[in-house]
């Protein structure tokens, strides 16, 4: 049976402002919806794809798509896909994006009438949407460009200081190469450049606690698990879910400042593998599955 691999995420505090240029008026806006009742702050999953590959390329693996930041655009190693056919040509490639992130290939029909075709891959590796720890109180930043003044000079970013908690989800049998579950643990430990404005706010969206599972299961059972209450963190429904029995706490390790908890210090009675350090909860994490993806 294929193991599948969960994670809850919980960022930093840092003061989170949009990077994708949505704007009303002279505002930079940010992406919000209602949670628990209340307004949030929210990152797309698509943001965490975009910096999980820009990390790829910047640690020199081999990427379809690479951003070009002088031109502001993807360029494409091979935009057909050469390496995902039936009978790749020789020397194409299926790259690590493609792999893990999927892709869609269509093209329209060559003659009037005539279907078009797709050629798809989902996407192996699930983000699931970054929602803010704590509501958004509306807070804006006023500043002005330099120079001559006109009445566009004047401009507003929206901004949250807050956590982020994401989700995610890979099983690492479905992909074309399985070893490259390693190299998206490696990049989810150092992910960057995803909620911050980044010419003036720098947003450090890496893991300070993670709550990760190595399972059968088909089911995370663990996703927006962190809470806040007076400036503390719990995870209630993870403490709740392991004494009820409904997550198996031999599947769990929870790493980072949130193992210190008296409650969840508790947890190690019941066998839940515990780290003061996330680094050191990835580096269990890829033992386990290394023993199990030979």
């Amino acid at each position: 049976m294929s193991k599948h691999l969960f994670g809850q995420v919980i960022t930093p505090y840092g003061t989170s402002a949009n990077n994708r240029g949505e704007t009303e008026g002279n505002i930079t806006t940010l992406q919000k919806l209602l949670w628990k009742n209340e307004i949030h702050t929210t990152v797309s999953a698509e943001a965490i794809r975009w910096a999980l590959r820009y990390y790829w390329q910047l640690s020199g693996e081999e990427v379809n798509r690479i951003w070009d930041a002088n031109a502001n655009n993807h360029k494409f190693e091979d935009n057909k896909w050469r390496g995902w056919v039936e009978n790749p040509q020789k020397g194409s490639k299926a790259y690590i994006d493609d792999d893990v992130l999927g892709f869609m290939l269509a093209e329209a029909g060559k003659q009037d009438g005539e279907k078009g075709t797709a050629t798809i891959r989902k996407g192996r590796l699930e983000f699931s949407r970054a929602i803010s720890l704590t509501p958004y109180a509306g807070d804006i930043t006023f500043n002005s460009k330099s120079g001559e003044k006109s009445n566009t000079s004047l401009y507003g970013t929206e901004v949250h200081a807050t956590r982020y908690q994401y989700g995610f989800s890979l099983t690492p049998e479905m992909l074309k190469d399985k070893t490259r579950a390693f190299k998206v643990i490696n990049a989810i430990l150092n992910l960057n450049q995803v909620a911050g404005n980044q010419s003036r706010f720098l947003y450090d969206f890496s893991p300070e606690s993670v709550i990760l599972r190595w399972t059968d299961d088909f089911a995370p059972r663990i996703l927006y698990a962190f809470e806040e209450s007076d400036n503390a963190l719990s995870i209630p429904s993870i403490i709740e879910k392991v004494n009820s029995g409904d997550l198996e706490a031999d599947t769990l390790i929870i790493a980072g400042p949130i193992s210190k908890l008296p409650e969840v210090v508790k947890l190690s009675e019941k066998k839940v593998a515990l780290f003061d350090g996330v680094k050191q909860g990835f580096a269990e994490l890829e033992k386990r599955m290394k023993v199990d993806l030979k």
